[in-house]
């Protein structure tokens, strides 16, 4: 019974709303862990029941972030039945999120960014080319992890040195791109036949041994992660999500314009994309520190 009705949740999460498979997959986690800590009988959850779960949550050191997402899930879901006759009370109507403390996104140097890319393109293999590619790409473009991989080998507008992403809830966005990296995309499209090896694929980064058809996300988590060991950066430090965050700190620094940053990025927020205001490049702190009255005053 309560599989089918995390089912029906989910499918229309899927089709109506078209959220992204990650989001599909998060909330089927999210709505299971509910089931095993309440029961399976949803239609007698109680406000006390929620509770309960939530200071469970907290009790077993669940992260302000972490617990307002599953709230968030609950919400969504509880609705749902609602709107589909399953309860006839909402028993998430008082229920709040704890507050989220705000988090500042890391993010590489510029000077860290380029070690990257030389550490990729030391190596001639035809993988280390696809990666080296990847990785120009994401930062250049702030791409998600899941919309670069599955990015489709028609997403390119060579003449308008455009690129069309799909991102989240099927939602389109067009980001221009730099001529260096249309340079590096016609390049590695000369190789990518010999990556394939005859076999045919519809994706910019396709991989011959993945379900998809595409390089995973794990997949190139696990490269980032390799090319931080050749380029003397500590791995932990490293991630696709911290390459996204290096492209709209490096811009916002370089005083892009906050909305333009925010439709690259594709956030339907621009509170999302103000937090990376509050990161400052070296080279403000050192203009305010060369150039500021009190500056002199004290040196």
């Amino acid at each position: 019974m309560i599989q089918n009705l995390i089912n029906d949740f989910l499918d229309m999460q899927a089709s109506e709303l078209g959220s992204s498979a990650n989001t599909i997959e998060a909330y089927a986690a999210d709505l299971q862990q509910f089931a095993d800590f309440c029961g399976d009988d949803f239609a007698s959850v109680t406000e006390k029941d929620v509770q309960n779960f939530v200071r469970d949550l907290s009790a077993k050191g669940y992260a302000a972030r972490s617990v307002a997402r599953k709230i968030s899930t609950l919400k969504d879901f509880f609705k749902f039945l609602l709107s589909e006759k399953t309860i006839s009370k909402n028993p998430m109507i008082n229920i709040s999120a704890p507050k989220k403390g705000r988090i500042l996104p890391k993010f590489l140097t510029r000077a860290e960014i380029k070690l990257l890319i030389e550490a990729a393109e030391h190596n001639p293999d035809l993988r280390h080319k696809r990666t080296a590619t990847m990785l120009k790409l994401m930062y250049a473009c702030g791409l998600r992890v899941s919309e670069l991989v599955s990015l489709p080998l028609n997403c390119i507008n060579f003449d308008r040195k455009q690129i069309l992403v799909k991102g989240k809830g099927a939602k389109e966005r067009i980001i221009p791109m730099a001529d260096a990296v249309i340079k590096d995309v016609i390049d590695y499209l000369k190789t990518r036949s010999r990556l394939l090896n005859g076999a045919e694929k519809p994706f910019l980064f396709p991989s011959l041994t993945s379900k998809s058809g595409h390089l995973g996300r794990d997949g190139f988590f696990k490269n980032l992660k390799n090319l931080a060991v050749l380029a003397g950066i500590d791995p932990a430090r490293i991630s696709p999500h911290v390459l996204r965050h290096s492209f709209a700190t490096h811009l916002l620094n370089g005083k892009a314009d906050l909305r333009s940053v925010q439709m690259m990025l594709g956030h339907e927020d621009i509170t999302t994309t103000e937090v990376y205001t509050h990161i400052l490049s070296q080279e403000l702190l050192d203009e305010v520190k060369n150039k500021h009255p009190l500056a002199k005053l004290i040196s």
